[in-house]
């Protein structure tokens, strides 16, 4: 287990250790030294405060593994501007105006450890950046090694099958990632205040970094976003830590995804490996995790339409754009710009290309693929093979199609500024991004934005009247298998494997009417000018606001250890019942109703014998001797199954089938709950319930007397839950018209007779017990699962109802610590059969003592 493997690394703080760090964002304080070695002139703060403002003011802290600054060495100086193209800046436009920043994360530098503080002081006053300093064999093994060369693979859907094929986990390489995630969780830490401030966390390199900051801060607003794909959980099981990195992010209180499809892949995984469900309520998706509601965000990111809009009003992009016209006069330039990357399909795009020339001659002289290749973000053999192909590729097309004047494919190796590539955008007629896995890919919408132009570009150009319509047309030849696909409905979507479908699509965006491409251009134009970055963030955090809502209505408690913690939110008023405190109320009281529920209470879940053992007969039995006790087990099973588990225990009232059958003692006879039997429905039932246990693997039905159920416990977990939701609608459908309830529960579902619960159960013990006169004084009632829920409502009716006779001592606990109508819990069974031992021998809780006295 990662907890024993990483034991130094987990040491994670407690809360209280905290509490004084929490409320005023802590200053690096600085040192003796030569700060002229920090030039300050060319620092830009972009309307930024100089200085820390005293008055408190609402904070989002970003965090991301790069800082957007740019660092520069110029001799013995730093010189540090803002890096404009940052998605992480450019987000800051979607706060509200009053809003304070605070960024944390690296810089693209390396600081050496005698700067590092004087550096940090000066990013945080004029940028407030708070940088975080990872030792360089730290990060080496952090980014380039698991990140890079293990996570982004396989988040790519490639599994390392073989050293060629991608690098195979290296528990050195994870604990590094554990490491630096603790750097980042420590840098919070110093500036948080987490009763106010709203955490934004983002991308795959910070995937644990929320379960550091949960543990240290229980009621932190936070939220993380997945810039990169989400593979299939086929893919993602593979992970050795898989469970950490989903508890990580259960640990948020909205995780964001660019598409539905990484959403559903993440759902899927936290189903079947954490067994766990989700509901999607008012258009809004949430998975109940321990008492809190996660939610679950699509929204695909956008670009900052202000910034690229002022680069193309520039008279040096115009006079660009000219010279890039003139250059490829009478020439379709279709435009590729790309990361030097395993994943971005440079080599299949050049080879559509070549199909494209081969098959229309006419084409030949004419098309030209201009590929801007950006430097790559990561390092190693395979970046080198990727390059070494797509060369050799586009060296054997040139050779063969190159004419006087003209290059089929025509490299320009980044990195490129902005303004060059708005100039390439400008003169593109097509774009294609062929990438054959990508998170999400802002390529298209930069390049949508470049051909609508601006007043300034097109008077330098020179463009009036219908004219301008030149520049507003635009094609888009997008891979599906990219983020940006759904959003981009007028593109030509393509399969990258398939040459011959990119090199037809290649030929029908040259091919294309001039009235087409502007309507496809029109199209994505109006989407993504009003989907902009400032939308996208805007959005994300008025979902995070209205996640955090309930944040201060509960009581939370953490649990488990490492990277399995957690928390549980219950209500404030819910308890852990102790032997204590409920010894005294049963000793003084003289009329007690007892009623336990047996699977998940008196039995585990996961036990495959539920013959009750000797200790559970004998505890029963006991509380069973007292004439002041009336003790029932409630139960979901048949009265058969009950009546033969619990034979040895002859005062103990049973209660079978969720209350269709009770009876009092061993000697009583079967009572049912005043219903006539009626099966009819059965034999509508039974066939449907048949059809879904042939199609659905391990399930099976158990017949009862009054009820039907379908099990699926021992089935696929997420196909099991899909099947399990067909049958409900489907049986609620066809048995409309009978007097019959359709329910589903933990891993079944359930056609019951109308009428009939636990809840009901409970009522008519009371109402039996009070026309006797032995209204009780003293009520326990302990059960695990939704059905018992029924029976703590009803006891809380009976308890408000002024009506009815007073119980003075009531006592539901429910087992587990989660949300319930129980006003107690007990952690498991073996706590449930302690504390009922702790009442039948008030003077011992030894299970033996009592085994020995009660036979």
């Amino acid at each position: 287990m990662l907890s024993r493997s990483c034991l130094g690394l987990l040491n994670l703080v407690s809360v209280d250790d905290y509490q004084a760090l929490a409320r005023v964002p802590r200053v690096v304080t600085t040192v003796a030294g030569d700060v002229a070695e920090l030039d300050m002139n060319g620092m830009e703060n972009s309307g930024l405060d100089e200085v820390v403002s005293p008055v408190p003011r609402e904070r989002r802290v970003v965090v991301a593994n790069q800082l957007p600054i740019r660092a520069f060495r110029e001799g013995k100086k730093w010189r540090f501007e803002w890096d404009r193209d940052s998605l992480v800046l450019q987000l800051k436009d979607g706060f509200p105006s009053d809003v304070e920043v605070l960024y944390v994360g690296s810089l693209k530098a390396e600081i050496e450890a005698s700067e590092q503080e004087e550096v940090a002081q000066l990013l945080l006053e004029r940028f407030r950046c708070v940088p975080t300093f990872i030792p360089p064999e730290v990060h080496n093994k952090f980014y380039h090694g698991f990140c890079k060369h293990y996570l982004w693979p396989l988040f790519h859907y490639m599994l390392p099958m073989s050293p060629s094929q991608g690098a195979h986990f290296d528990r050195d390489q994870w604990k590094a990632y554990v490491l630096a995630n603790k750097i980042f969780a420590d840098k919070v830490t110093e500036v948080i205040n987490p009763d106010e401030d709203y955490v934004w966390v983002h991308d795959y390199h910070l995937m644990i970094l929320p379960t550091f900051l949960r543990k240290r801060f229980h009621r932190v607003k936070l939220g993380f976003f997945l810039h990169n794909t989400f593979p299939s959980s086929e893919i993602y099981r593979t992970l050795p830590v898989r469970e950490d990195i989903l508890r990580a992010f259960l640990n948020c209180d909205l995780v964001g995804f660019h598409t539905f499809d990484y959403a559903r892949h993440f759902l899927s995984c936290c189903s079947r490996m954490l067994g766990l469900d989700y509901e999607s309520k008012r258009g809004y998706i949430g998975l109940d995790y321990y008492g809190r509601t996660v939610t679950i965000k699509i929204l695909p990111a956008g670009i900052h339409m202000g910034l690229l809009e002022s680069v193309l009003s520039l008279p040096q992009t115009a006079k660009r754009v000219k010279e890039l016209k003139k250059e490829y006069e009478g020439k379709v330039v279709i435009l590729g710009v790309d990361d030097m990357d395993l994943f971005k399909g440079i080599s299949l795009k050049f080879l559509a290309l070549g199909k494209l020339l081969e098959v229309d001659e006419g084409l030949r002289g004419r098309v030209v693929l201009v590929q801007i290749l950006n430097a790559a973000r990561s390092r190693g053999k395979d970046i080198q093979d990727v390059k070494s192909e797509s060369e050799a590729i586009a060296r054997d097309i040139n050779e063969k199609y190159s004419q006087p004047g003209y290059k089929p494919i025509v490299f320009v190796n980044g990195p490129i500024s902005t303004q060059e590539k708005a100039a390439y955008y400008s003169i593109a007629e097509c774009c294609v991004v062929n990438a054959v896995r990508d998170g999400m890919n802002l390529v298209p919408y930069e390049y949508t934005v470049c051909r609508q132009g601006t007043v300034a570009l097109d008077k330098a150009l020179g463009v009036e009247g219908e004219d301008k319509k030149s520049l507003k047309q635009s094609v888009i030849i997008v891979s599906e298998f990219i983020g940006c696909s759904p959003s981009l409905s007028g593109a030509i979507r393509v399969n990258p494997w398939n040459i011959d479908e990119v090199a037809e699509a290649m030929n029908s965006a040259v091919t294309m009417s001039e009235a087409e491409k502007h309507l496809r251009h029109e199209k994505h134009y109006k989407y993504i000018s009003s989907h902009d970055v400032a939308y996208w963030a805007r959005s994300f955090d008025q979902d995070l606001d209205r996640a955090c809502r309930e944040h201060y209505s509960k009581r939370y408690w953490g649990v488990g250890f490492g990277l399995g913690f957690r928390i549980v939110a219950l209500d404030p008023t819910f308890r852990k019942l102790s032997v204590d405190h409920i010894a005294s109320a049963y000793r003084d009281t003289h009329s007690r109703l007892i009623l336990l529920d047996y699977d998940g209470t008196m039995m585990p879940q996961a036990s495959i014998n539920k013959t009750p053992s000797v200790e559970v007969i004998s505890v029963l039995n006991y509380l069973c001797s007292d004439p002041e006790n009336m003790v029932f087990i409630v139960s979901g099973r048949d009265k058969d199954c009950l009546s033969k588990w619990f034979s040895p225990c002859e005062k103990l009232g049973l209660s079978a089938e969720h209350g269709y059958f009770t009876r009092w003692s061993m000697n009583s006879p079967w009572e049912t709950c005043g219903l006539a039997i009626d099966c009819e429905w059965k034999m509508i039932a039974e066939p449907v319930m048949a059809l879904y246990t042939e199609a659905t693997d391990g399930s099976f039905i158990e017949h009862k007397e009054s009820a039907m159920v379908w099990h699926h416990q021992e089935a696929d977990p997420y196909f099991g839950s899909c099947q399990a939701k067909e049958l409900l609608d489907h049986l609620e459908s066809v048995l409309a018209n009978e007097s019959v309830v359709v329910t589903r529960g933990q891993h079944i579902v359930e056609v019951k007779p109308q009428g009939v619960s636990k809840g009901k159960v409970v009522e008519d013990i009371i109402s039996t017990m009070r026309s006797k006169g032995k209204s009780p004084d003293f009520l326990l009632c302990i059960g695990d699962d939704r059905s018992d829920e029924d029976m703590f409502e009803s006891i809380a009716r009976s308890v408000s109802n002024p009506a009815l006779p007073t119980i003075a001592k009531v006592f539901a606990c429910t087992v587990g610590q989660k949300p319930s109508m129980a006003k107690y819990y007990l952690d498991d069974t073996n706590e449930v059969i302690n504390l009922l031992e702790g009442l039948a021998c008030p003077s011992t809780t030894s299970s033996s003592t009592i085994t020995s006295q009660a036979l």
